[in-house]
């Protein structure tokens, strides 16, 4: 096993519960490649189906560590990673920038949404605009629970406050979790607290918690995934193995599946294809 790859085992253990990455402390293989994702993915189950088409047709086994965006990119930042599917598009540009990602491709949409208690003490649902839903939340002194974990959903939730001249920090009503979507959500409901998820996640536990959706639909809460390349040129990769899960993820099969994924279960897919598109195209609802 390579230094990189004891790192890995060293990182893989240290995220107690997440399965998927129990598999990380192997034996090194070519065959292996690294993916460093978003919680969403594996909570919504999406890579649970995606993962098993790729790897019944290719001579590749993926292995997925499943972080916050942030984390996501840091460790790839470190070689620690092969290839990434994040969504927090600023941080990716600067991740390609630095030098430590090449080739950002556009895989996939869907949107947050702002969820909390089905009786809605804050009037969230009666908001015009984003501005006013976080406004109302902080001005009622409701419950709010944030991820606290430098993922893209954290990113865009303090995004959000700062768009409403908000600063939350240090209030009485607001507390961060410090762990993914599935387990901030489940916090909310316990507590009574709103906080943002994406959709696919929220629907995905649907059936686990008794909050709903509260405000939805402005533009600010596009949320929009890339799968990226680990530079072959400053880190030790699996170059030809990261491709062909990337180029694997844009495919019309894997597109196909994304495009119906969840439709059966919960009535609408928990995510869009969008191989081919600009991210101008899906902001403009192309």
């Amino acid at each position: 096993m390579n230094i990189r790859r004891i790192g890995l085992c060293l990182l893989a253990l240290s995220l107690a519960g997440l399965a998927v990455a129990s598999g990380a402390c192997g034996d090194d293989k070519d065959t292996e490649v690294i993916l460093a994702t978003t919680t969403s993915t594996v909570d919504s189950g999406l890579l649970d189906e995606l993962i098993p088409r790729f790897e019944a047709d290719s001579d590749y086994e993926i292995k997925p560590l499943s972080l916050g965006s942030g984390q996501a990119l840091e460790t790839a930042s470190r070689g620690d990673a092969d290839v990434v599917l994040v969504h927090s598009p600023a941080a990716e540009q600067e991740f390609v920038d630095s030098g430590n990602g090449i080739e950002r491709t556009l895989v996939m949409h869907n949107d947050f949404i702002i969820v909390g208690p089905e009786d809605d003490p804050a009037g969230v649902a009666g908001a015009a605009s984003i501005g006013e839903a976080m406004t109302a939340i902080a001005d009622a002194g409701a419950n709010f629970v944030s991820r606290g974990d430098d993922s893209g959903t954290h990113t865009l939730e303090l995004r959000l406050w700062e768009g409403a001249g908000i600063d939350p920090t240090g209030e009485p009503w607001y507390s961060e979790s410090g762990q993914g979507m599935g387990a901030t959500l489940t916090i909310a409901d316990q507590t009574g607290s709103y906080t943002v998820s994406d959709r696919g996640t929220f629907l995905s536990f649907g059936g686990d918690v008794a909050l709903t959706i509260a405000f939805e639909g402005a533009p600010e809460l596009l949320n929009i995934y890339h799968v990226i390349l680990v530079n072959p040129d400053e880190h030790d990769v699996n170059e030809d193995g990261a491709r062909a899960f990337a180029e694997f993820l844009v495919s019309e099969e894997a597109q196909a599946f994304i495009e119906t994924f969840g439709v059966d279960e919960f009535g609408e897919p928990l995510f869009v294809p969008d191989a081919g598109k600009t991210e101008d195209e899906v902001r403009e609802g192309g």
